[in-house]
């Protein structure tokens, strides 16, 4: 099978997230979608985030009815912070029936020469790239990258941190969240203080 991953701290998981995750799941060659639920991100402050396990609740809730996509707690078990390259090879060392492709923004696209091992992740892996809205200047090196596949999917401006910042100043949010996320969410009063 190959299989896309899509990587997110989905905190929460919002509709963009599965327009994007359901794009790629029926109009591209990716057989099913794992939203790798991400401890840490080295990029991002730990302090901000919701407990692991209640992200990777939201994630289960949200992709329940979704047959293509699976919530995934992978990254959970490796030493943090983590990178993706070390994800990848305990994937491929665990499930070397699959074959795994990355699907990523175009905005992370520009900062993927940053990235640890980044040449190694080329050599193995096909990325799948969804466009943004004011991503600016294409990063040339990778505008003809045989691996790098851009795909014609919807563009999706929707960011946790404005779900977050809104629930916060008591604003009405719910048809940015599924139903289910929604009702988690506001159940346990998460990011209102």
């Amino acid at each position: 099978m190959k299989i896309g991953l899509y990587f997110g701290t989905f905190n929460p998981i919002h509709v963009g997230h599965l327009i994007i995750a359901n794009h790629m799941a029926e109009h591209t060659n990716l057989d099913q979608i794992w939203m790798i639920v991400t401890p840490h991100n080295p990029l991002k402050k730990k302090s901000t985030l919701l407990d692991d396990y209640h992200r990777l609740h939201m994630v289960h809730l949200a992709t329940a009815s979704y047959p293509k996509i699976k919530p995934s707690d992978i990254e959970f078990k490796l030493p943090q912070p983590n990178y993706t390259i070390n994800t990848l090879v305990h994937l491929q060392e665990k499930y070397p029936e699959h074959e795994f492709a990355l699907i990523m923004g175009e905005d992370n696209l520009k900062s993927l020469h940053k990235w640890k091992n980044y040449e190694a992740i080329l050599e193995h892996h096909s990325i799948y790239v969804y466009p943004r809205v004011n991503s600016g200047p294409e990063n040339v090196a990778f505008s003809n990258h045989p691996k790098i596949n851009v795909i014609d999917a919807p563009v999706v401006e929707i960011s946790a941190t404005f779900i977050r910042d809104n629930i916060k100043t008591g604003k009405n949010i719910r048809p940015l969240l599924p139903h289910d996320v929604w009702e988690y969410l506001d159940h346990n009063n998460f990011y209102k203080k």
